[in-house]
């Protein structure tokens, strides 16, 4: 019989997929045959014609008809159904990858399909099975019909994990990668991949920020702009009303000496190491990520094309999600974003207005340190409460995002991820920052002078830190990172460790009954064995009684790291330890994490993909706002431009002079001088009397008030060093992006090489094929 062409193609198409669905499996696909795939728990419901009853029973039914055999088995109160899928499901997806554009690359059409692979397949039929009222898996455990699902941990598999990398005794040893990406998935493979060679690389970023710390360490005695306010007599004007009083520049020797640590010659230096180090670390992350999913097979993968693969495997007559675009949603999405965002500055505002009310209210506090160093203290407790809000705005931003992407109705998973992905990131960020942001740019720059002081509520804007405005940021980062760090990371590994302790109590109720069982092939899950229900039902506890897990659980931390980094570059300049802080808590961070994951939470879902996602954007953008913020940092905040103005223009050098040093009287210079018996000056400093004059940080006229000729020209090399700085390190990230190439040249030939050889054995099935028909 003769064929035209588009008919030989689709009769050539079905013997290959013949061909395909008869072949062997493979001998290591047979283990997973008698294991459950995934596990729904439901509350014991007394009467059988209850709602919940009767929609627990058509959610079963719909699973059934779709070929899932569904284990049932009753303990106490609860109802579980341990759900296993059938091959069948598992071949049509492996013949939709070899036909797929982007996933056909994939190992899980050559070599079978893993327990990992099963178990992601079958998270997506359940979420997209629909009963007879509309309501979906989701809907239906909002509303108790089913209280959680979960899938099961492997114990062999477990336990080589436990033994090879989630223990504290592994701290320095190297994460065995290619066992994580079987056990929980590419996606979580490359989160771990990532934060390792990140940890790595933050090791030279280390050191060198220890040695600027420790620069400023050195001269610590012999630094003449320590000596000059150390042995200083200059009356300084109060920093508050009613209670502050007037002080003696030499009150603050000690603060001195602690903003020369982070506040020097080497900070500018550091600064444009971040930068340059950022871009780097970026760009030789592209090449380690390029290595590793080549190695898998996944490099070419498509998240969105593996989802309608799914999506055809759950339903053959399904249609696909249309991409949608409403510039209504669209507005409506711009406009709440926007209104969040102000809500965020608003709280950052708030933080402001506590710290000017805390300073006046704790210098009548009857407690002398507390009144002697009241500005300091109320830096530090609005950086406790800016920590407090933080942590109730995160589950409030979480919130916002959601509803948001219910909004845009996007048209796939991934799509949703980086969506909220950008919305959440950016509102964290607002609520990170923004107070910080504050400090170090507008804090003391828009509080006034002496005469003409502004007020909030009748209270004076507060000023700087004595020893500079370098120090309030230094204070609010440490505070922050250091609570964020430590509190974060003892919650999340204090919480699933309980849960884990009633696991192992309530486990143990079922181990005398589970020992009349005789068959190690049952009681261990070995072999090609169904095991008995009491078996079943012990390992079903375990799993049921760990942390449950969801979508969240990587994010989590993966924002968790990307805020980290951000502290971490953003404002280096003012915190050169913080790479150091950074690499310290990662170290601990990676196990901490590995223990969590594999020995007290549920297993994750394994998600197949080939990068992290829209946060390398993230990342860049950091990246980019890094050099913004530290040229920011260096030339308005700190005092290195005023220092170096002083030094080749008023300075005793600019001037001749070779007997002095060349930043002798730099202090003294600095600062202005307020006559209290200005009438203006008098309504602000009445309750001042024994003082005729106070000194001020400013560049003013003693008259009048004005600003001087000195405070014009500070402020034009403020701006020509802030835009110096931000073109040379623009320039520098530049070239080394282009001189380190994204991929490999190794990874490219191995792509080259594997995509001819795959077009070789298409070829040779065809012609096959061809052969068997003739």
């Amino acid at each position: 019989m003769m064929f035209s062409t588009e008919e030989e193609n689709v009769e050539l198409w079905n013997r290959q997929k013949e061909h395909f669905d008869h072949e062997p499996p493979l001998s290591h696909v047979q283990r997973f045959q008698k294991t459950i795939d995934y596990v729904l728990v439901a509350n014991k419901v007394e009467e059988e014609n209850d709602q919940k009853s009767r929609r627990q029973k058509a959610f079963v039914e719909q699973l059934q008809n779709k070929r899932i055999k569904v284990t049932k088995i009753q303990h106490d109160d609860k109802i579980f159904f341990g759900l296993r899928a059938p091959n069948e499901i598992f071949e049509d997806y492996k013949y939709l990858l070899k036909v797929s554009d982007s996933c056909n690359w994939c190992g899980d059409m050559k070599y079978g399909v893993s327990q990992a692979t099963r178990i992601r397949i079958v998270n997506f039929i359940l979420n997209h099975t629909y009963i007879n009222t509309g309501e979906d898996l989701k809907e239906l455990l909002k509303k108790d019909v089913f209280e959680t699902m979960f899938c099961l941990h492997e114990k062999e598999d477990q336990k080589k994990l436990k033994k090879k990398w989630a223990r504290w005794s592994a701290l320095f040893t190297r994460q065995p990668t290619e066992q994580i990406k079987s056990y929980f998935g590419e996606k979580v493979a490359l989160y771990y991949l990532w934060l390792g060679f990140y940890t790595k690389l933050l090791v030279p970023a280390a050191v060198i920020g220890v040695i600027v710390f420790l620069f400023g360490i050195a001269f610590f005695n012999t630094n003449p702009l320590i000596k000059e306010v150390c042995n200083s007599s200059i009356i300084m004007c109060p920093r508050c009303d009613k209670m502050c009083r007037v002080w003696e520049l030499s009150d603050t020797c000690s603060y001195a000496k602690i903003s020369h640590l982070f506040d020097n010659e080497g900070t500018v230096a550091f600064a444009m190491f971040m930068a340059i180090w950022a871009t780097l670390f970026l760009e030789l992350w592209k090449r380690h990520r390029a290595r590793h999913v080549s190695k898998w097979k996944v490099y070419d993968w498509c998240e969105e094309e593996e989802e309608l693969i799914m999506e055809i495997v759950n339903d053959t007559n399904c249609k696909p999600k249309q991409f949608r675009h409403s510039y209504l949603r669209s507005t409506l999405v711009l406009v709440l974003v926007t209104l969040m965002l102000m809500l965020i500055i608003g709280i950052a505002h708030a933080l402001v207005i506590f710290r000017v009310v805390a300073a006046p209210l704790l210098s009548e506090c009857q407690w002398e340190f507390l009144r002697d160093h009241a500005n300091s203290v109320a830096v530090m407790l609005g950086a406790v409460l800016h920590y407090i809000t933080i942590q109730i705005m995160t589950r409030v931003n979480r919130w916002v995002s959601q509803r948001l992407c219910d909004i845009e109705k996007t048209n796939s998973l991934a799509a949703t991820e980086r969506s909220f992905t950008v919305k959440m990131f950016t509102f964290q960020f607002f609520t990170l920052f923004s107070s910080l942001f504050y400090v170090a740019f507008f804090l003391g720059r828009i509080n006034g002078h002496p005469g003409h002081y502004v007020r909030i509520a009748g209270f004076r804007l507060e000023e700087c830190h004595p020893s500079g405005c370098l120090t309030d940021l230094f204070i609010q980062m440490a505070v922050i990172l250091l609570l964020k760090q430590t509190l974060n990371n003892i919650f999340e590994f204090t919480v699933p460790l309980l849960k884990n302790l009633i696991s192992k109590t309530t486990a143990k109720k079922l181990q005398r009954k589970c020992g009349e069982c005789y068959r190690k092939s049952c009681r261990y899950g070995r072999g090609n064995v169904e095991q008995c229900d009491i078996c079943k039902l012990r390992v079903w506890l375990q799993n049921y009684h760990l942390a449950s897990t969801d979508s969240f659980n990587l994010f989590n931390e993966f924002l968790e790291m990307v805020v980290q980094f951000s502290f971490t570059t953003i404002f280096v300049a003012a915190f050169p330890l913080a790479p150091f802080l950074a690499l310290i808590n990662n170290i601990f961070e990676i196990r901490l994490d590995a223990i969590k994951m594999v020995c007290l939470e549920q297993r994750l879902v394994p998600r197949k993909t080939n990068d992290i996602g829209v946060w390398t954007k993230v990342l860049e953008a950091v990246g980019v706002l890094a050099v913004i913020a530290n040229g920011l940092v260096i030339g308005v905040t700190s005092d290195f431009v005023p220092r170096l103005v002083y030094r080749y223009h008023y300075g005793p050098c600019a001037k001749g002079s070779s007997t002095t040093d060349c930043m002798q009287g730099y202090i003294n210079d600095s600062l202005s001088t307020a006559f209290i018996h200005h009438p203006q000056v008098q309504k602000d400093f009445h309750f001042i009397h024994n003082v005729t004059q106070c000194s001020y940080r400013d560049y003013r006229n003693n008259e009048d008030y004005t600003v001087t000729s000195q405070f014009w020209l500070v402020l034009a090399i403020r701006f020509a060093f802030v835009i110096l700085f931000e073109h040379v390190v623009v320039f520098c990230k530049f070239i080394a992006a282009w001189f380190v190439p994204n991929n490999p040249i190794q990874v490219k030939n191995d792509r080259l090489h594997d995509k001819l050889d795959r077009l070789k054995e298409e070829l040779q099935e065809i012609k096959r094929c061809q052969s068997t028909d003739v």
